[in-house]
């Protein structure tokens, strides 16, 4: 498809925005109350990449509603100053999210949340506090205030938050607000806070400065719907309140639709959304994994947009627009909608991360156009070809290095080829495919089918040595809470790794299988998901409380449950297995010496796997620069795994 509506520059208000990519709000943790410069570095890498709207993410306006990011007072506005420098070369436009997250977030040391009424949170589970006439108008001069000193500061425009569950939309939403006064009952009063906090910021900001609002429908029943939206969205246009309209869908009732992952297609979101905007008179941005700029050109001359959000795909690789725009697709790093990173950054390590993209939160130190050719290229050996290995040899050949990668199996991709294999898991090798392209483009020795034992790689007389030969299943009966007793029947032939089932010769899984999980990660939700696909009944058994703990709850397992229940699914929490027999397995829970006896044809066994790190071993007391990394140094994931590869090259000198 020809490229043109998406490279055309676009007006919103008096602003003028160079083309139709924008990168909606969200969630980075990398500044602390203010802008800093992990949080310029961040913006700046995509201003750099060519987009053309960037609106940052949301900042709280009052001390009741805790966040990263806060507009409270005048301290802000240096950090405004030092990031609009930093990106007014480039063309990129700024507008800073303003929000308050009512009862979805605490209010500052841990106080009760505030919101329309007592109705509790779907995430915190709090009660909040029923604002009064006084925390309303307060509530209402704080948005005013606050987009007054980002236009003091120089950003281009303000966004006031109004979807996705936080306080306006509570006001909103007829579930969360209760109220019997001025601003509940009616759809006239639900939506008289978002006019007064419109009303109340055009006045402080005058009216050539930009302002739009962010709002989506609710995946609750009985919640703010569609049609109503468009209500609301009719009278904001009749006062002129905004210049843009930010259409967007779902809440914290069903955390998924916000941020849709591996199973949900490209603009997923735009069933709903597309019913906001289809009769909006200001410009209309909209989302919904959208990966490429063919599939948002798409959208834009389907009608549905003016312009078109990719957050996620300028996450993996800020570099999207320019290289599509001459013309280097396929060297665009592509964004495989785990969530691993970005979402789960967020709640793992309070910062926002990236599987595909190890810069990503560190462009001070890791961004790609700081590596710096060698002076003196060097031989560099990488043994193993799974995306740990891959990613070395791929930064070794943009440092200019002489590169030679060997994998023992016939095909690149370790233990992503058996991964990509389940349900719902295909885009995953997306990755593997993109860091094989880049190699073989970047002048990497490929030598596949071979195996190189430690005298091998002596031979090859390297100036470095990078082990990266993965891990494999364990499948020594042992489970983390029988540690000393190998479980009795493990070696019987109907007992498999999640390895054997995905890539081993296909065989009669019988009727009934048994997944042991004692990793809570995401591979036995593939294994179960591969085994329903094939009509196996399955029980699922875990020591630990939940179903796969490790993995993002609400944005991963809460889908993948959905799927399994349409098959014959049951899960066991708390259990361990005690034996297997051909047929049946006996499982107990650790709290109870009360056995059952479940069928089973089949028994998967997911524990952690083991490192192979044998010729590491060998090698290390003999080569004076030799790395371990991935999975070989210690199985975890993907994310550390491809990190692992990036780092431990960019370190050497």
């Amino acid at each position: 498809m020809a490229l043109q509506r998406i490279f055309e520059p676009v007006t919103i208000g008096n602003v003028t925005i160079p083309n139709r990519i924008v990168r909606a709000a969200h969630g980075t943790h990398l500044a602390r109350h203010a802008f800093d410069e992990d949080s310029i570095a961040y913006h700046l890498a995509r201003a750099k990449g060519g987009c053309g709207l960037t609106i940052i993410e949301a900042a709280s306006v009052h001390s009741s509603s805790e966040n990263t990011l806060f507009n409270v007072d005048d301290r802000v506005i240096p950090g405004f100053e030092a990031m609009m420098k930093a990106v007014r070369p480039y063309g990129m436009k700024i507008f800073e999210q303003l929000f308050h997250g009512g009862h979805q977030t605490f209010g500052e040391g841990r106080r009760p949340p505030w919101s329309a009424s007592t109705v509790p949170s779907p995430i915190l589970g709090a009660v909040p506090i029923p604002m009064g006439e006084p925390e309303i108008e307060e509530i209402i001069g704080c948005f005013a205030s606050a987009a007054k000193r980002c236009r003091d500061g120089g950003l281009d425009g303000v966004e006031i938050h109004a979807a996705h569950g936080y306080l306006i939309h509570q006001f909103l939403s007829p579930i969360t607000n209760r109220r019997e006064d001025r601003w509940g009952g009616s759809l006239e009063n639900r939506m008289r806070f978002l006019q007064e906090i419109l009303r109340q910021t055009r006045k402080a900001v005058g009216p050539d400065y930009v302002i739009g609002v962010r709002i989506s429908a609710s995946t609750a029943v009985g919640s703010l719907h569609e049609q109503e939206i468009k209500q609301v969205t009719r009278a904001l246009l009749a006062e002129n309140l905004i210049d843009y309209f930010n259409a967007s869908y779902g809440d914290y009732y069903r955390m998924d639709s916000m941020v849709g992952g591996m199973q949900q297609p490209s603009g997923y979101e735009l069933p709903s959304s597309g019913q906001l905007t289809d009769d909006v008179s200001v410009p209309r941005i909209v989302s919904g994994r959208i990966r490429t700029l063919e599939e948002a050109e798409q959208v834009l001359r389907e009608g549905t947009a003016d312009l078109i959000s990719m957050v996620r795909a300028q996450i993996a690789d800020p570099e999207l627009v320019r290289k599509t725009r001459e013309g280097r697709v396929d060297e665009v790093r592509p964004c495989i909608a785990c969530n691993q990173g970005c979402i789960g950054g967020l709640m793992r390590d309070a910062r926002l991360g990236c599987l595909v993209n190890p810069a990503v939160g560190f462009e001070t130190t890791l961004a790609e156009d700081l590596i710096v050719k060698a002076a003196t290229p060097k031989k560099i050996l990488v043994v193993g070809g799974g995306p740990s290995g891959m990613e070395a040899a791929r930064v070794a050949a943009l440092m200019g290095h002489k590169v030679t990668l060997a994998e023992a199996s016939p095909k690149l991709g370790g233990q992503i080829n058996a991964a990509r294999r389940a349900p719902r898991l295909h885009t995953i090798g997306d990755i593997v495919d993109w860091q094989e392209r880049e190699i073989y483009r970047l002048g990497v020795d490929v030598r596949l089918g071979t195996y190189l034992d430690s005298q091998a790689v002596l031979a090859e007389d390297a100036d470095m040595v990078i082990v990266s030969t993965g891990s494999q299943p364990r499948m020594d009966g042992v489970q983390f809470g029988e540690p000393g007793i190998p479980l009795p029947g493990y070696d019987l032939p109907h007992v498999l790794s999640s390895h054997d089932l995905l890539l081993g010769t296909p065989r009669d899984l019988g009727k009934n299988a048994v997944v042991l999980d004692d990793t809570g990660h995401y591979e036995a939700i593939a294994a179960c998901e591969y085994l329903i696909s094939k009509g196996v009944a399955v029980t699922y058994v875990t020591r630990m409380s939940a179903m796969t703990p490790y993995v993002d709850t609400t944005m991963r397992t809460v889908p993948a449950l959905e799927r399994l229940y349409q098959g014959d699914f049951a899960i066991l929490v708390r259990h361990r297995l005690v034996a297997i027999e051909p047929g049946l397995t006996t499982v107990q829970p650790f709290q109870s010496q009360k056995p059952t006896k479940l069928a089973a044809d089949t028994v998967i066994m997911i524990t952690p796997n083991a490192p192979m790190r044998s010729l590491y071993d060998e090698l290390r007391q003999h080569h004076k620069n030799i790395a371990l990394v991935g999975d070989a140094l210690a199985p975890r994931d993907l994310q550390a795994a491809i990190a692992e590869g990036h780092r431990t090259m960019r370190s050497f000198v």
